[in-house]
C-alpha cells in the first residue's frame, strides 16, 4: 500500500489592516486558520505567497527590533520554566531583551499590581493555579512593551473569575498603552468584551471584516420579546404583532422587527394583562456559531 500525498492550503486569501491601537477579535471554527495566520503574522511560519507587514516589518525576516514590538501569548502553550517561580523567568526576559534591572523592577511592580500578582511569583509556577499562571505568562509576554499583541486563546481553561480579571487588565492594557491587539477566542465573551470589530475566517478564508454590532444586527434582524400573561390568550390575537414564535398557556414568545418594536411592545400592555414581559438579543454566540456552520453571510 503507498503512501497518499495532497496539498492542502492552510489559510487562502485572507487580506486585512488593522491600525495602531485597535483590538480585533479573529474568530472561526477549529481548524480554520486562525493560530495559522497568527504565526504567520508572528513570522513563526513563512507564507508560500503573499505578503504580510507588520510595523513596518516583515515578520519572516524576523528582525530584531520588530520581535521587539511584538507578543504571542497562546493559552495552550507556556514560555514560563515549571520548576521556577515566575521571577526568574521574569529576569531571564528581561535579560534578553536588554531591560535594566531598573526598569525590569519597575515594569514587573506595575503589570503585577495589574494583574493582582504577588506573593505568585516567588512560588514556583507549578503550585500556581491556572489562573495565576496565565496572569504571570501575561507579564511575561508584556514585559518589553510590545506594541502589536497576539493573543490565542488567552483564557482558555480559566473559570469565569479568571476570565473576566484577563478581560479587564487586557482593557486597561490597551487604553494606557494604546497597544494594537488581535485576539482569537471560543469565549464569546472574550470577543464582546473586548473587541468592536472582528474578522471571522472558515476552512482558511476571510468572510467577514467588519463590527461586531453591525453583524449581530445582521443575523439577527429580530428581538426576542417573551410574556407572561395573567391568562391563556389564543394565537389569533397575536396577529400583527410581531411574528409568533411559540404559545404555551400563559407564556407567549415573539419576534419583532426593531423599528417595529417599541409600538407593538406598547400595543402589547394595552391589550393583555401582562404579568411579566422580557426584550433580548438573540445570543451572539449562537448566532456566530451558525455563521460558522454555514461559512458565509
Amino acid at each position: 500500500m503507498r503512501r497518499r500525498h495532497r496539498d492542502v492550503s492552510a489559510v487562502r486569501d485572507v487580506s486585512f489592516t488593522i491600525a495602531p491601537g485597535e483590538m480585533v477579535g479573529f474568530l472561526g471554527a477549529n481548524g480554520a486558520g486562525k493560530t495559522t495566520t497568527l504565526k504567520m503574522l508572528c513570522g513563526l511560519i513563512y507564507p508560500s505567497s503573499g505578503r504580510v507587514v507588520i510595523a513596518g516589518y516583515q515578520p519572516q525576516q524576523r528582525h530584531p527590533d520588530f520581535l521587539r514590538r511584538i507578543t504571542l501569548v497562546m493559552g495552550q502553550k507556556q514560555q514560563l520554566l515549571w520548576d521556577l517561580p515566575p521571577m526568574d523567568s521574569l529576569r531571564v526576559n528581561a535579560a534578553v531583551y536588554g531591560i535594566s534591572d531598573r526598569d525590569a523592577n519597575r515594569r514587573i511592580a506595575e503589570l503585577s499590581d495589574l494583574l493582582e500578582l504577588g506573593e505568585e511569583l516567588t512560588r514556583p509556577v507549578r503550585k500556581l493555579s491556572l489562573g495565576q499562571r496565565m496572569k504571570a505568562e501575561l507579564l511575561a509576554a508584556l514585559l518589553h512593551q510590545p506594541e502589536v499583541l497576539f493573543l490565542d486563546e488567552p483564557t482558555l481553561g480559566l473559570d469565569v473569575n479568571a476570565q473576566a480579571k484577563v478581560r479587564q487588565f487586557l482593557a486597561d492594557y490597551n487604553r494606557r498603552t494604546g497597544a494594537t491587539v488581535l485576539l482569537t477566542s471560543h469565549y464569546m465573551a472574550d470577543i464582546t468584551a473586548l473587541c468592536p470589530r472582528v474578522l471571522l475566517i472558515h476552512q482558511g478564508h476571510l468572510f467577514h471584516d467588519g463590527p461586531l454590532d453591525r453583524l449581530a444586527s445582521r443575523l439577527a434582524p429580530e428581538r426576542h420579546v417573551r410574556l407572561e400573561l395573567d391568562e391563556p390568550v389564543v394565537a389569533e390575537a397575536f396577529a400583527g404583532l410581531g411574528r409568533l414564535d411559540s404559545l404555551h398557556d400563559r407564556e407567549v414568545n415573539l419576534r419583532v422587527k426593531p423599528q417595529e418594536l417599541t409600538a407593538v411592545v406598547a400595543q402589547l400592555l394595552d391589550r393583555f394583562a401582562v404579568r411579566d414581559l422580557e426584550v433580548n438579543d438573540p445570543p451572539i454566540d449562537q448566532l456566530i456559531g451558525d455563521l460558522f456552520r454555514q461559512g458565509r453571510l
